[in-house]
C-alpha cells in the first residue's frame, strides 16, 4: 500500500507515527487503506532526537500520532520535533494526534504557585507548527480551550458501551462513578445503557501527595447490582480498586470496571487482580505489554474511531455524524473491537 491517501481535489492524507505506540499507529493505517510513512528516528548518545521522513510531504495534510506513554517526556519531545520537521518541509497542514493527551491531568491550579501543565502541552504544540489537535477523553473537556486552534476531543464511550450490552445483562446494571466529578459522565453511560440507577463514590483527595486517594462510602444503591465502574483513566489504580472494594461492601452483586486510558503504572496491576473485580475493561490508546496483561483484563481496538476521525478531518466531514454512527457502521463492515 501507499503511504499516501489521495484526496478531491488535489488533497493527500499522511500518517507518520513516533515510537512510543507503533502499533496502534500501524492499526490506524490499516483502517485507512494505507501504510504509515517510514521516518528515520534515533537518538544520540546525550539523549537527543533525531527525526527524517523518508518522502516528501509538501502540500500533504499530515496526522502525527503519538501517545503518552513511557518515557513521557521523551515522547512529546519526539512529537514536537516531527512537526516542526514536517511545518519545515512544507506540510499544508499538520495534525497532532495524541490518543491520550499528555499532562491531561494537571489543568487546573489546586494550590498557589503550581503550574496549568495541561495548557503549556497545548502551546508547545501550537508553537511547533500543530494546526489541529484530536484525542480521545480528555481528563478535563474544558481543556480544549488551552489550544489556539481546533481540538477534535473523541470519546471512547460508543466502542466501551457497545461491549459492555453484549457482555453484561442490562436489566441489572448499575453505573458507578469512582468520585463526584465523573458524575455526568457516569449520566451519560446510564442513559446509553438503558437508564438504569447511578451511584458515586465518595472519596477524599490529598492534593499535597500524587494518586493518593481514600475512597470511603458508596452514595446511591448498588445492592444486588450488576455495578459498571467508569473512569477516563487508571494509572496506578488506587482510586478504581479502592471505589471497587467499597461496592462490594455495600452489596454490589459483581463490579465490572470500564476506563478508556489503561496506563497502569506500578503498583497498578497487583491492585486490580486483588479489588474483586469481575472484569476490567479499556482501550489501547497506550501500549499495554504483555506483562501488563492477565485473564481479567479485555483491550479493545480504538483505531477504526481514530482512523473515522482522521478521515473526516480530511474529507472536512463532521464529527457529530461520525458519533451518532459509531460503531454501528464498523459492524455493518464486519470490524471486530475485541
Amino acid at each position: 500500500m501507499s503511504a499516501v491517501l489521495a484526496g478531491n481535489p488535489d488533497k493527500s492524507l499522511v500518517l507518520v507515527a513516533g515510537r512510543s505506540h507503533p502499533k496502534l499507529a500501524s492499526d490506524v493505517a490499516a483502517q485507512l487503506g494505507i501504510d504509515v510513512l517510514e521516518t528515520t528516528a534515533y537518538d544520540f548518545a546525550n539523549g537527543e532526537i533525531y527525526v527524517r521522513y523518508t518522502e516528501s510531504v509538501r502540500g500533504s495534510d499530515v496526522f502525527v500520532l503519538q501517545t503518552s506513554t513511557s518515557p513521557t517526556n521523551k515522547n512529546i519531545m519526539e512529537q514536537l520535533i516531527m512537526i516542526d520537521a514536517l511545518k519545515r518541509a512544507s506540510a499544508r497542514s499538520v495534525t497532532a494526534v495524541c490518543p491520550l493527551m499528555p499532562y491531561c491531568r494537571q489543568d487546573k491550579k489546586h494550590l498557589g504557585r503550581e503550574p496549568i501543565s495541561s495548557r503549556l502541552m497545548c502551546d508547545l504544540l501550537k508553537t511547533a507548527g500543530a494546526n489541529r489537535i484530536v484525542s480521545v477523553d480528555l481528563h478535563a473537556s474544558q481543556s480544549q480551550g488551552f489550544f489556539d486552534g481546533p481540538v477534535d476531543h473523541l470519546a471512547a464511550m460508543p466502542v466501551l458501551i457497545d461491549y459492555v450490552r453484549a457482555k453484561m445483562d442490562l436489566d441489572n446494571i448499575s453505573v458507578v462513578s469512582p468520585d463526584a466529578g465523573r458524575i455526568r459522565v457516569a449520566e451519560q453511560w446510564a442513559h446509553r445503557l438503558g437508564g438504569g440507577p447511578l451511584a458515586f463514590v465518595h472519596k477524599t483527595h490529598d492534593i499535597t501527595r500524587a494518586n493518593h486517594v481514600t475512597s470511603n462510602r458508596v452514595v446511591g444503591d448498588v445492592e444486588g447490582k450488576d455495578c459498571v465502574l467508569v473512569d477516563d483513566l487508571i494509572d496506578t489504580g488506587g482510586t478504581i480498586a479502592g471505589a471497587c472494594r467499597v461496592l462490594k461492601d455495600s452489596g454490589a452483586k459483581s463490579v465490572t470496571i470500564v476506563a478508556t486510558h489503561g496506563v497502569f503504572s506500578e503498583p497498578c496491576i497487583e491492585r486490580l487482580k486483588n479489588c474483586g473485580a469481575r472484569e476490567v475493561i479499556v482501550t489501547d490508546t497506550v501500549p499495554i505489554s504483555e506483562e501488563k496483561r492477565w485473564d481479567g483484563l479485555t483491550v479493545l481496538s480504538i483505531a477504526p474511531l481514530l482512523a473515522d476521525a482522521i478521515k473526516a478531518v480530511f474529507a472536512n466531514g463532521s464529527m457529530a455524524d461520525l458519533f451518532e454512527t459509531y460503531p454501528a457502521n464498523h459492524k455493518e463492515q464486519g470490524i471486530v473491537y475485541a
